[in-house]
């Protein structure tokens, strides 16, 4: 699994706008500047070695190639999510490509003046995006670009050098290959040195690229790959328990209980009778994901409750 992108949301070429209702993230990058307005609930957000629980209101902008993670704080989360390709502005402003934020946490950064009007200009170009009016289009980049000059006005930045974007997209690449390694491997013994010696590595070095790009050791990271496979099997019903921890890559099954007791506090058995008991709204889940999109419609009940705000 490339875990360059989450979804296509494609409607104008070059920007997307969407909400999404997410549990949990893996790390992951892409290659546009996005930014997130936490709409309900709170969320965890982890860019590198920073973790913050955020609140409702909150904002967070990430540069291109900047991996981050998400993970619910208690109840799910949702956010409307702005992604801008760097090549929308990438012409008229060529300096955008070279600078990056040196905090993705926006909110500390905003006076409540910038803040409330950060938020009316993502209300005003969702609804532009939602009804899409004759030259729609322009108002929504013409909006983009006054909010990317608010947010990169307003955060610590700096140039990066060439050497330094060289290096952004290496590790990167290698970030790939590592979370596609796992993907196809995470069902059996999988050993860190195979991945090292496929890169021409050693594995004290991978063992610190790992805990550098995710913020979790090779097996922290394995293991929560086989949870989400195990609680997607779950989900799914009809597997017995030993099949489901057998499949998810667990060889032992009371160490995958208490996998499960540790992240809900109940036994896997508790939580496959919990989710076949839930009618629950569509989602995506996928070993990287649990989180859930909406249609045109949703989207417009979402954003009339942010105007009533």
């Amino acid at each position: 699994m490339r875990e360059r992108e989450i979804i296509r949301h494609s409607q104008m070429e070059g920007l997307s706008l969407f909400f999404d209702t997410v549990e949990y993230r893996t790390p992951h990058f892409h290659p546009e500047w996005e930014l997130i307005w936490i709409t309900s609930g709170a969320l965890t957000v982890r860019c590198g070695a920073e973790e913050r629980v955020s609140r409702e209101g909150d904002l967070f902008f990430f540069a291109p190639g900047q991996v981050h993670e998400f993970h619910q704080a208690g109840e799910s989360a949702t956010f409307l999510c702005l992604q801008v390709a760097p090549q929308l502005f990438g012409e008229a402003v060529p300096a955008l490509s070279r600078t990056a934020p040196e905090d993705s946490y926006v909110t500390p950064y905003l006076n409540d003046e910038d803040a409330r009007r950060v938020r009316r200009l993502l209300r005003g170009m969702l609804e532009d995006y939602l009804e899409r009016p004759e030259l729609y289009e322009l108002k929504c980049v013409s909006r983009c670009a006054e909010l990317l000059f608010l947010l990169l006005t307003a955060l610590p930045v700096h140039d990066l050098t060439e050497e330094e974007r060289a290096q952004t997209d290496q590790r990167n690449a290698r970030l790939e290959r590592f979370i596609r390694f796992v993907d196809e491997n995470y069902m059996h013994k999988i050993r860190l040195s195979d991945f090292a010696e496929a890169e021409g590595c050693s594995t004290s070095y991978i063992s610190r690229f790992i805990k550098a790009a995710l913020n979790q050791n090779f097996q922290e990271y394995v293991n929560s790959v086989r949870f989400h496979c195990a609680c997607r099997l779950l989900a799914m019903g009809g597997k017995k328990m030993l099949d489901v921890c057998e499949e998810s890559g667990f060889s032992d099954y009371r160490y995958f209980s208490g996998v499960f007791k540790k992240h809900f506090g109940q036994t896997p058995e508790e939580y496959s009778r919990r989710m076949s008991g839930t009618d629950s709204e569509p989602a995506r889940r996928s070993l990287h994901s649990l989180e859930r999109f909406y249609t045109r419609e949703q989207s417009r009940e979402l954003l009339q409750r942010l105007r009533a705000d």
